[in-house]
């Protein structure tokens, strides 16, 4: 009998590493709702309190680790997100040295947000719908620890939009159990988060988990209603680009029989790539690209079962 379990933002995790240890251990089919942190783990709470003056060791934290009981390397663990569910109010703030426009506006600066009916409002005459997401999704690794505002192959601070209510992610297990965390919730958060910030707010994701036996990507993948999603991180656009476009061929020979030219022409005229994030000037952080492949009968989900 599947069991819906509870873990609170007390039980966090600053990194993602090869060592982690499980605060929770479930079964595949269970349900977990994770009580998520903002990103500034309520160290921001008014528009007088700037980035430039909290403890930032405190940022990013993501609430696990969850082990799932026989995820081994090799396989997949995959997370269904069946709900996020923000506070009512957030921030978002302009950090100097990070941001396309940085040079040409005041920082640092904290906005305040009202989260209310579905909606979020910047002010009395800006207001837009809320879609709620989680920025950090991730496992353990099979290499160094890696700080929760980095991505990887691993997962982690992937910052993509589409990973709200109704969003499937397949994760590479890399150590037994996976050792799955969760954090960094966003009310709203553009493509491409010029700003480096999305509406940083605290929350409640449900999650639910399974497995699948023996396959898995380099980076995870995402699958919703009408398509899916491989990701992978560089530096520098371009070679992001370049190594999502090699794993989008990759899955598409591998597990749906396309040859390498046909997957060149079909991820050109049928699919489209794109950014989670690519916020520059960002020194020492990445650009996390992603394809995203329509489902047809040629090709219907990341990985055939």
């Amino acid at each position: 009998m599947p069991q819906h379990n509870f873990l609170s933002r007390d039980q966090v995790i600053w990194s993602f590493g090869p060592d982690l240890r499980p605060v929770l251990e479930v079964e595949p089919g269970d349900t977990v709702t994770f009580e998520t942190n903002d990103c500034f783990t309520g160290q921001i709470r008014s528009e007088s309190d700037l980035v430039t003056e909290i403890d930032l060791s405190r940022i990013n934290s993501a609430t696990g680790p969850v082990a799932v009981k026989g995820a081994e390397p090799g396989d997949s663990l995959i997370v269904d997100i069946l709900d996020v569910r923000p506070i009512e109010w957030g921030v978002a703030t302009l950090i100097p040295g990070f941001g396309q426009l940085i040079e040409q506006v005041q920082s640092p600066v904290t906005r305040l947000f009202e989260v209310r009916d579905g909606e979020i409002r910047m002010n009395d005459r800006v207001r837009f719908p809320a879609k709620p997401m989680v920025g950090v999704v991730g496992v353990a690794t099979d290499g160094p620890e890696m700080s929760n505002g980095l991505a990887g192959t691993h997962g982690g601070n992937l910052d993509d939009h589409w990973h709200g209510k109704g969003a499937r992610i397949y994760f590479p297990v890399r150590q037994p159990g996976g050792m799955f965390g969760v954090g960094d919730m966003h009310a709203s958060m553009g493509d491409g988060e010029i700003c480096f910030t999305g509406v940083e707010i605290a929350g409640e994701v449900d999650v639910r988990f399974d497995l699948l036996k023996g396959k898995q990507a380099t980076w995870p993948v995402t699958e919703l209603t009408d398509c899916w999603l491989p990701h992978a991180t560089a530096d520098a656009y371009d070679d992001a680009l370049k190594l999502v476009s090699e794993e989008a061929a990759k899955l598409l020979v591998d597990e749906h029989g396309f040859s390498v030219e046909d997957a060149f022409i079909f991820l050109s005229v049928a699919c489209d790539a794109g950014v989670a994030q690519a916020c520059k000037p960002a020194p020492g952080f990445g650009t996390i690209a992603r394809f995203r492949i329509p489902k047809i009968e040629a090709c219907p989900a990341p990985f055939l079962v």
